[in-house]
């Protein structure tokens, strides 16, 4: 599924919450798992599989690095280097939850990699390939080297948060070898921004 900046990947809490990608898709079909989620705010690939036993392997994949993702976004300030690898643990910032922070002591492994696109007067556009998948972690990525993402509502100082009406996050690649034939499949996603 291309999902929409704005859609929960799964239900929330509450009445109001139920709307989702997981749901708009077991509308069509019933079968559909959900396999891997995006951050509300996030636009692009979602990943569901038909049934319980694929929806278990594709979960696998994912858990064991095998799906290739990729993102696009944009971010604040220009970035002088043309790539380069973050690696630095995050851990839930508890007091502050939802929210994730970079905690050298407690936080879990997690590593990005990021290559620039193109650079503007006050923003970059990047490549961001996770290869970890905590939560937030790009986002919390990006903030931790001084680039947040533009339209944040969650990490980004006011003056960067206002420049979007949207997180300018977007799920844009998935390549992964399909459990039953092996064969590459490799999914794009145009970002809307």
């Amino acid at each position: 599924m291309d999902k929409p900046a704005g859609l929960l990947s799964v239900p929330g809490r509450g009445e109001g919450k139920r709307d989702c990608a997981a749901a708009r898709v077991q509308a069509k079909y019933s079968d559909a798992l959900i396999v891997h989620r995006l951050d509300m705010a996030t636009s692009g690939l979602l990943l569901m599989a038909r049934g319980a036993g694929m929806q278990r392997r594709m979960s696998a994949a994912f858990a064991g690095r095998e799906v290739a993702k990729r993102y696009v976004a944009v971010v604040a300030g220009v970035i002088a280097d043309d790539e380069g690898t973050i690696d630095l643990p995050i851990a839930a910032d508890w007091p502050n939850r939802p929210k994730r922070i970079v905690d050298l002591a407690a936080g879990k492994p997690s590593r990005t990699h990021w290559r620039v696109l193109a650079r503007g007067e006050d923003t970059t556009r990047v490549a961001l390939e996770p290869v970890s998948g905590r939560t937030h972690q790009l986002r919390v990525h990006m903030m931790a080297i001084g680039h947040p993402i533009v339209g944040d509502a969650l990490y980004a100082p006011p003056n960067i948060r206002d420049l979007a009406p949207r997180l300018l996050l977007h799920a844009c690649e998935l390549s992964f070898a399909h459990p039953e034939s092996g064969e590459l499949v490799l999914l794009r996603s145009d970002s809307p921004f």
